[in-house]
């Protein structure tokens, strides 16, 4: 029954919120370890029976396993977003999972390219099809903030070169619409009168970007291609996709951008994740002083 019951919650979050596939599966494998806790170590045969003690037993069990606030801090809303569902769904007649406090998280500050290393990024130099797509796909996500699977996942039909803005889905199957700059829009036209067909050839993919073989690029394939510019570019600190995110979204605070309007573009749901770009900014400034003033 327990598990049976947990299927359908998953079923829930795929159907009813839309959940994409790699959110589906963080559910799945922190679900899976608090099965087997309640099975196996608090031996309740019912969700009914579960107590807000199993709850903070497993995680207690977690942070002695050596897992970070974070993991903790994630399992715990995924134990929480299940047993709200089992309310709603009236399988229980209490939530065990209230009034138990989220670890308190370190504010990591993510990591950033300077300008100047952007632009060393995007000089991506050559005429071969694959390189004109690089020199697209990094324009582009520089350009947009996109998440790596957003980029993968462009159709041709969702751009709009000729009004400046594309079409994405996000997380959730949200849509938002993303304005972009002249020189990106150049970038991937590029791609699209010269590139592009000579890649997909007789594959008929309607996928924005391709590989060699020209079926849809993969998230791993992007960052393959990544890491090989990168290191091109003479880059040497340790660069992801979601770094150029980073990048973007700081570099638009750093330049007067406001607050909201980064948050629509990065498609947050909430403020307070974009807000995390604000202390970037001032830990950069900070940076800046101590550099150049003489009395820092």
């Amino acid at each position: 029954m327990l598990v049976s019951q947990l299927e359908d919650f998953f079923h829930y979050l795929q159907i009813e919120r839309g959940l994409s596939d790699n959110t589906l599966k963080s559910y799945r494998r922190d679900l899976k370890h608090y099965l087997h806790y309640v099975e196996k170590v608090a031996q309740r045969s019912k969700w009914e029976m579960v107590q807000r003690s199993d709850i903070t037993g497993f995680l207690y069990m977690l942070k002695d396993n050596g897992k970070s606030a974070a993991t903790i801090a994630r399992t715990l809303s995924s134990i929480r977003l299940l047993h709200r569902f089992l309310i709603g769904e009236q399988l229980v007649s209490h939530d065990a999972s209230l009034h138990i406090e989220t670890p308190k998280l370190e504010r990591k500050l993510p990591d950033i390219l300077s300008p100047k290393d952007v632009e060393a990024l995007l000089s991506v130099s050559g005429n071969s099809p694959l390189k004109i797509r690089n020199k697209a796909m990094l324009e582009l996500l520089y350009a947009t903030g996109l998440r790596v699977t957003e980029l993968v996942s462009l159709k041709v039909t969702d751009l709009h070169l000729t009004m400046g803005f594309l079409r994405c889905l996000g997380k959730g199957s949200k849509e938002r619409i993303v304005p972009l700059g002249n020189i990106a829009k150049e970038a991937v036209d590029d791609y699209l009168q010269r590139a592009r067909s000579r890649l997909v050839k007789r594959n008929g993919t309607d996928a924005l970007f391709v590989n060699q073989h020209g079926r849809p690029l993969t998230r791993q394939g992007f960052w393959k291609i990544l890491k090989a510019e990168a290191r091109d570019a003479g880059i040497t600190k340790t660069i992801t996709p979601h770094t150029l995110r980073h990048s973007f979204a700081t570099h638009l605070l750093e330049n007067g951008a406001d607050l909201r309007s980064v948050q629509e573009m990065l498609g947050h749901a909430d403020i307070s994740t974009t807000q995390i770009y604000t202390h970037v900014t001032k830990a950069r400034l900070k940076d800046v002083y101590k550099t150049y003033h003489p009395r820092a």
